[in-house]
């Protein structure tokens, strides 16, 4: 695949080495990218064509091949200052040396514990390097800070302590001790979207505004829950370094295959999927696609099967297109009368999307597909907007959903708005208000860092860089259980949250203090639904669902929840502080 074969000519360079130089030993896989980045070196040259990776390469071995070169620029700079040094690959940092060696003043400015980039390249080890490889280094610890609040420092230093092989700091404050960080433990995702927005709605009402506010997660999948909570209270909101869920490339393709589905007449939608993931239909097919739906006024896949009927395709484009009319004819089939998830689920797979991207090597690529999976676990918690539209296709309100949501309450470019974005994307920014979400074993640290001690530390410099984009108040959420990806999880709370300490933080309960239930201990059959009004076998209404009937309930107090069978034959589970049911 292009982008993995891109991804490993990249890392390569980023180590100082020319195709020759690749060791594969018996890795076949990395024998044959070898080959391709051979080939990609020779057709570069023949063509005078350089990437940015080549461009870091050629001058380090310029340098180091020419000592006439080098002496030159070794005398032309007297002092070389780097920012960022923490955030230098191997390349930058050998090129560094070659100019330093000739005597200059060197001075590196970073902070290994803010050491993210990793999957870039980046190595914070360097900053270790660079005392060993200039011995007589003096080494200047910035520890004092002006941001945050004692206790944010505190928490920070604390979590970043249990890393090894740090050069050592501790962060300190002349300002407040600060409030303490508040640790939500939410009953599911939708429930800690709630008490993030309502923690929001607080600080609003307090007189604060809402561009203080930041909320953090690490992935970007986990954003999609969040953006409806805040559609839901009509909240101005920014997605900061990125796109709104329902904007993202491989999201906007999949919902391009369920408007297919929905409807071959929708030419955009055709326009957008026909050859993603690529299926070999060049651009002058597709122009004759166009011709054909132009002079007969049809539609572009009507077009298609004129084409294929009267063979006015060459054999190679007509057997793609007709490959790719069939696979939809077939998707129609097998997801007639399934439920809203299982069609969603089923397209997606079938889509070749999560496959394809799969091969897209590095953050990205996983990113993309965590995003897919998350597309169908929307699906799943989908619910319509009103009592009436359940009669119309779950379907075509799942895809008027999704257009709308990727439209609304975008927040103008001056107008006040919440941020939301990755904990990658936070470096460097700071808020008053920091919701980090998601503190949960395997999400946050990732399950893919767990096992590896090295992207263990980098998660949790992560984590530090998170906690201490807050200047005043931090709060940290975690669920008990998490749908994402389109499937449940039921992970304990991150070891980051374990590594505060208590005296630190205080525990945030919403209705009073009311011991949690356990999941296990939950799905009673009998008695009254505690700390609520409502008892078994009570009817009830809900302004989207009717009437109905409360079969069972778990939880107590804010964290109860009921299940109701409804008169439509919908049964759902509904948290009783947010549902407003009604008595009948």
């Amino acid at each position: 695949p292009p982008r993995q074969i891109q991804w490993f000519i990249n890392k390569q360079k980023d180590e100082c080495r020319r195709s020759k130089d690749v060791e594969v030993s018996d890795d076949y896989f990395a024998e044959k990218m070898t080959d391709v980045y051979k080939a990609y070196e020779e057709l570069c040259e023949r063509e005078s064509l350089v990437d940015f990776g080549e461009l870091l390469l050629r001058v380090y071995i310029l340098l180091k091949s020419n000592e006439e070169v080098l002496k030159h620029y070794q005398r032309r700079f007297s002092h070389i200052l780097v920012d960022e040094f923490q955030d230098t690959n191997e390349v930058q940092y050998q090129f560094l040396k070659l100019l330093a060696d000739g005597g200059a003043g060197f001075m590196s400015v970073g902070d290994d514990d803010q050491s993210i980039y990793g999957w870039r390249g980046a190595k914070s080890e360097n900053i270790n390097r660079f005392t060993t490889d200039y011995t007589n280094t003096e080494i200047i610890r910035l520890e004092q800070n002006y941001r945050s609040t004692s206790v944010i420092l505190s928490a920070a230093n604390a979590v970043i302590k249990n890393n090894q092989g740090r050069m050592g700091k501790e962060l300190w404050t002349d300002q407040k001790e600060g409030e303490p960080i508040s640790v939500y433990s939410a009953y599911n995702e939708d429930d800690e979207a709630r008490y993030v927005v309502g923690s929001i709605q607080n600080w609003v009402n307090q007189g604060r505004s809402l561009d203080e506010i930041a909320i953090l997660y690490r992935s970007n999948a986990q954003s999609r829950v969040l953006e409806e909570a805040i559609l839901r209270e009509s909240l101005p909101y920014k997605i900061y370094g990125g796109l709104r869920f329902y904007e993202r490339a491989e999201i906007k393709n999949a919902m391009s295959y369920l408007r297919l589905l929905f409807g071959r007449e929708d030419d955009a939608a055709f326009e957008r999927v026909i050859n993603i993931p690529p299926r070999g239909i060049g651009a002058k097919t597709i122009d004759i696609i166009r011709a054909k739906a132009a002079e007969k006024s049809i539609s572009l896949w009507k077009a298609c099967e004129e084409l294929i009927d009267i063979g006015g395709l060459t054999p190679r484009a007509s057997q793609a297109i007709q490959g790719f009319i069939s696979s939809f004819n077939s998707l129609e089939d097998d997801t007639k009368d399934l439920q809203l998830k299982e069609i969603v689920d089923i397209t997606v797979a079938r889509s070749g999307l999560i496959e394809y991207h799969k091969k897209e090597a590095g953050e990205k690529g996983r990113t993309r597909v965590e995003n897919l999976s998350e597309l169908v676990g929307a699906a799943r918690d989908f619910e319509p907007d009103s009592f009436d539209e359940l009669e119309e296709s779950a379907l075509k309100m799942f895809i008027d959903h999704a257009a709308l949501d990727a439209g609304e309450t975008q927040a103008s470019e001056h107008e006040s708005a919440i941020q939301l974005m990755t904990l990658h994307s936070a470096k460097g920014l700071e808020f008053p208000l920091v919701f980090i979400t998601g503190f949960e074993e395997g999400l946050f640290p990732h399950k893919l860092s767990i096992e590896d001690p090295n992207q263990l530390q980098e998660e949790r410099r992560l984590c530090y860089v998170g906690m201490t984009r807050s200047m005043e108040k931090l709060f940290v959420t975690h669920a008990e259980m998490r749908n994402l990806y389109g499937s449940e999880n039921f992970n304990p709370a991150s070891r980051f949250l374990r590594e505060i300490p208590e005296e630190l933080t205080v525990e945030v309960r919403t209705g009073g203090n009311v011991p949690r239930t356990s999941k296990s201990s939950s799905k009673r059959i009998s008695g009254e639904v505690p700390d609520t009004e409502f008892k078994l076998g009570q009817r009830v209404f809900h302004e989207a669902f009717g009437e109905g009937v409360i079969l069972n309930y778990e939880g107590e107090g804010a964290n109860a929840r009921v299940e109701v069978n409804f008169d439509s034959s919908k049964t759902k589970w509904l948290m009783v502080s947010y549902a407003k049911l009604q008595h009948i």
